[in-house]
């Protein structure tokens, strides 16, 4: 009986030694990574640059880089482009006539056809109120 004892103690002995044992869990199925960050917006653009931009691209052909009305496409048009040195002139327009004409052009303020639209920017007031400024830039100081 005391061999039994023994074996039946020996055997629960190795079951609690097995039991005791720390289980690992399952290896997880591979996870599915995050879902990425979604980039931060782009700032909005910057009014003032974009119209230095417009004003390269468009308006230096024909008013100049110095505003003198003297640009590459001047030398074909007639009436000649305005000059934005002209202080007189300067004095005389108000901004809302600059900005019918830059969004119209020329004969929605009884100027010349050369002068072109530009319904592209209608929506984009900001733009438009930087290139009236950069017209009025050209005023030379007194």
């Amino acid at each position: 009986m005391h061999a039994r004892y023994l074996a039946v103690a020996g055997f629960s002995f190795g079951l609690l030694l097995g039991c005791s044992k720390k289980v690992e869990p399952a290896p997880a199925a591979a996870e599915t990574p995050p879902a990425p960050t979604p980039a931060a917006p782009a700032p909005p653009p910057d009014p003032a640059a974009e119209a230095k931009t417009l004003f390269h691209a468009k308006c230096v052909v024909c008013h100049g880089e110095a505003g003198h009305g003297d640009g590459p496409g001047a030398a074909a048009l007639t009436p000649k482009p305005r000059d934005f040195t002209d202080a007189a002139w300067q004095q005389a327009s108000n901004d809302e006539a600059l900005r019918k004409v830059i969004l119209e052009g020329g004969p929605a303020v009884g100027k010349s056809p050369g002068m072109p639209p530009n319904p592209d920017l209608k929506d984009q007031e900001a733009v438009v109120t930087e290139l009236v400024k950069l017209v009025r830039a050209f005023v030379p100081s007194k």
